[in-house]
């Protein structure tokens, strides 16, 4: 009896330890296949269609780990500069506290950019395209050339990382005639900060859009921010004048460039992270809830009116997906994940962009603010 029941309890664990096994490999091969999925590096000429890290001698993350752009070579002579998100610093203590606010370096990024705007399915206008992705990991906006020196050492040089990648990498996209600036969250502040550079760097392209995906936060500091922590080219700090970096920013390139860039901006009308993030600056504490949404969504109203009245003809979609029963706050950023869902007026984001790229700039869920 006491053999069987031997037996019998062998035979368990050895199941156990099977199912365990399964499990665990199971797990590694999601992991691979999304956060810790990795590119081939690019050496030599890059093939059509396939996706390639690109390494940048000195670019750093903000932890002081290796930072690396992302490209892919289309066959359509159409490029998308493409911006990642992931937090923000705005004083030192948000630089000391590192995680608790941004991304510090480059885990978990690299299959972000197979996923919305980039992915290679049928229904996105844009997969013929080439990408050159700026991942995110210096807190800056992807907008610093400086390294903040206090508890920690902080390296804020996203401008820095995204000059030498593009600069690098241009060769292999040649001339393209039509050019995309886009990014979500601290990305869509990057596209309206570095729009004006990045038109800078591709004077073939004649058909220019820029397209800013779920950035607001109001916050009387940030030309000072710009200024002293990231210490930003001044091209870029000098722009900021006001609470509201997106307005001004999206301003000087309309002031600029006139009707020759297509400007567009979309938002969630209740974004839950950014309400959160908006909370911090208000009152020091990262919470969410439904009055923090009210405030958001005011917030927003203005913001759209503002861009309305510097920018004629400027672009608007605001959204509602997502939306939580307690609070009604609603998702943060689209363009890296369900792009193509037609969320206002039977139109998908990726349709809205698309036909700005084409000509007709059209606005879509203005009924959600009231407007």
């Amino acid at each position: 009896m006491e053999k069987k029941k031997h037996r019998k309890a062998k035979r368990i664990l050895l199941v156990l330890a099977c199912v365990i096994v399964i499990f665990a490999v199971g797990v590694f091969a999601f992991m691979k296949m999304t956060f810790l999925k990795t590119f081939p590096k690019l050496k030599g000429e890059p093939e059509t269609g396939k996706w390639y890290e690109v390494e940048v001698d000195g670019a750093q993350s903000s932890d002081g780990s290796e930072w690396h752009g992302i490209f892919k070579k289309g066959t359509e002579n159409k490029t998308v500069v493409y911006f990642f998100g992931g937090g923000v610093s705005i004083t030192p203590e948000t630089s000391e506290g590192g995680k608790q606010f941004y991304a510090t370096n480059m885990l978990a990024q690299d299959f972000v950019a197979e996923g919305g705007i980039g992915s290679n399915a049928d229904i996105n206008p844009f997969k013929d395209w080439s990408f050159l992705v700026i991942p995110y990991a210096t807190g800056d906006f992807h907008a610093g050339t400086g390294v903040y020196e206090g508890k920690k050492t902080v390296h804020h040089t996203g401008y820095s990382n995204y000059a030498a990648f593009v600069e690098q990498i241009k060769p292999y996209v040649g001339e393209p005639d039509t050019l995309l600036i886009t990014g979500f969250s601290a990305g869509g502040f990057a596209a309206s900060l570095l729009a004006d550079d990045v038109i800078d760097r591709f004077p073939s392209a004649k058909n220019i859009t820029v397209c800013v995906d779920s950035s607001l936060l109001l916050y009387d500091g940030w030309h000072d921010t710009a200024v002293n922590l990231w210490q930003a080219p001044k091209s870029i700090s000098d722009r900021l004048t006001t609470d509201n970096l997106v307005l001004d920013s999206l301003t000087a390139l309309y002031e600029k460039r006139g009707d020759t860039v297509k400007i567009l901006f979309d938002c969630s009308f209740r974004d839950d992270t950014l309400q959160q993030y908006q909370a911090y600056i208000r009152t020091g504490a990262m919470e969410k809830s439904k009055e923090n949404g009210d405030l958001f969504r005011k917030d927003l109203t203005e913001m759209v009116g503002g861009l309305q009245k510097n920018i004629p003809g400027v672009g608007i979609y605001i959204w509602n997906h997502a939306e939580d029963g307690e609070t009604h706050n609603t998702q943060h950023t689209i363009i890296s994940g369900n792009v193509f869902d037609k969320l206002e007026d039977g139109v998908s984001v990726a349709d809205w962009i698309f036909s700005a790229v084409n000509g007709d700039v059209q606005s879509h869920g203005l009924s959600l603010l009231g407007m």
